[in-house]
């Protein structure tokens, strides 16, 4: 079943409020817990708050074998930071089919394009 999300660019956290923090970049969200729609699937390791090219480094740890995934910002639906919890609005296989985390290549035009098709579809 093809989901549809809203969001105006989908490199962009979404409204302030409505991710449960002011603004994203009050917090240091590495380290924070990654929960999707249907249970855990990592942790933070990085966070950016660039303006339209935000995103998380998020990694899987054992449960996908230690893959790393770039996730965008406006997949991100809420913050809990007294939970220390990234809360996003896809599921654990959206996540586990993802792009994985390419190191050398995640700045690059290019690659940003692929990982917002494939979340941008609604995967």
């Amino acid at each position: 079943m093809e989901r549809s999300y809203e969001t105006t660019d989908l490199w962009t956290y979404r409204e302030s409020g409505t991710i449960g923090v002011e603004t994203p970049a009050e917090l240091d969200l590495a380290g924070y817990g990654v929960e999707a729609v249907d249970g855990s699937v990592g942790k933070v390791d990085e966070a950016t708050y660039e303006a339209s090219s935000s995103y998380l480094v998020v990694d899987t740890g054992p449960w996908i074998f230690g893959k790393k995934v770039l996730i965008p910002a406006g997949v991100v639906d809420r913050v809990d930071d007294i939970e220390q919890m990234v809360y996003v609005d896809r599921t654990r296989d959206d996540i586990k089919n993802a792009p994985e985390f390419d190191e050398d290549r995640y700045r690059d035009e290019d690659y940003r394009a692929e990982v917002g098709g494939y979340y941008g579809r609604g995967v």
